[in-house]
């Protein structure tokens, strides 16, 4: 437990930020590079600040071109150096697969660990108040299926910190997605320069009679559902994996062993997601231990909507998780 003097307030985005510094000042091979990150800050004003700190050479401006940023990065990965690539959001990835999928994650194996690719991809996931179907998706599942690839998806700012910190001295390529509805969220945060290893999930909140496995913006919304079922009699633990891949199967089983009830929260679509994943791994280890089927909550399968009030009906809701943890449990 982290006392007062440990700690201080800082928001998703600040965390982030100091992550790049103190990595950028640990080790002179750390450069970041993306659209805008250097005179603008990044259009969510994650680097702000850091071009001024560290000059032009290591905070470099790109041409609007997905592919052309992440062929550059792996190159200079290949070569000795320990790039960030900004993706500005996670739907225009789409335009870089090539690079990620066919080089970054198969270099290492395809020359029979000669090379390393310690190449960290920082992009976003998740609605962001009307921002339509081409800026609001979470593709987050498509990479956990690429070997060679990791895969971390952090719901604080202490994980957000701690996570990209161990990213970027990874010497293997790392998917990193950042929730956009969490940039401006506000949580305590560690003084100390902590890495946060990867495939270790969070036991965010403990409980008895179910087990929510949540992500990202996800894990705030079983918290709050959490702290009201809790007024009914009913004990709600919260699991963050924090990594996809690796992923922490352990604690996901052990949880789901204790509690016996299972529901898996996610914003990606239901279909081939990150839910169905989850509940298998769990099936296959603790199905006799299992008091009712694992529900799985997440994205209705369509386009995410312009609209305010259709966007919001296709995410899962606190209220929903709510009506399937009664269900659950009664």
């Amino acid at each position: 437990m982290l006392s007062q003097v440990d700690t201080r307030t800082a928001t998703f985005a600040e965390a982030l930020r100091e992550a790049l510094r103190e990595e950028m000042e640990r080790d002179p091979r750390v450069f970041l590079m993306g659209e805008d990150i250097g005179r603008h800050g990044g259009i969510f004003k994650v680097t702000a600040g850091l071009r001024e700190a560290f000059g032009p050479e290591r905070v470099r401006d790109t041409p609007i071109s997905e592919l052309g940023i992440t062929a550059a990065g792996v190159g200079a990965a290949l070569t000795g150096m320990r790039p960030v690539v900004e993706i500005m959001f996670g739907d225009f990835i789409t335009l870089a697969m090539d690079q990620i999928v066919n080089n970054a994650a198969k270099a290492r194996y395809m020359l029979g660990g000669q090379v390393s690719v310690p190449i960290t991809f920082r992009t976003t996931l998740g609605t962001a108040r009307s921002a339509a179907a081409q800026h609001s998706q979470s593709l987050h599942a498509w990479f956990c299926h690429i070997p060679g690839l990791k895969v971390v998806i952090p719901s604080s700012p202490a994980d957000a910190k701690g996570l990209l910190k161990t990213a970027i001295r990874d010497d293997n390529p790392v998917l990193f997605f950042e929730d956009k509805i969490l940039y401006n969220r506000s949580d305590v945060l560690p003084d100390r320069d902590d890495c946060i290893p990867f495939g270790q999930a969070s036991v965010v909140r403990c409980g008895s009679d179910v087990t929510v496995i949540a992500t990202a913006r996800m894990v705030g919304l079983a918290l709050a559902a959490a702290e009201k079922l809790a007024q009914e009699g009913i004990d709600v633990e919260v699991v963050d994996p924090r990594t996809l891949v690796p992923l922490d199967a352990d604690t996901l089983i052990s949880s789901a062993i204790k509690t016996k009830r299972v529901i898996v929260l996610d914003q990606g679509c239901l279909r081939y997601g990150v839910t169905g994943e989850i509940a298998a791994t769990i099936y296959d280890a603790a199905f006799d231990y299992l008091d009712a089927p694992i529900r799985r909550l997440a994205a209705r399968q369509v386009p995410i909507p312009f609209s305010p009030a259709l966007e919001q009906a296709v995410l899962p809701t606190e209220q929903h998780l709510i009506e399937e943890i009664r269900r659950l449990v009664t």
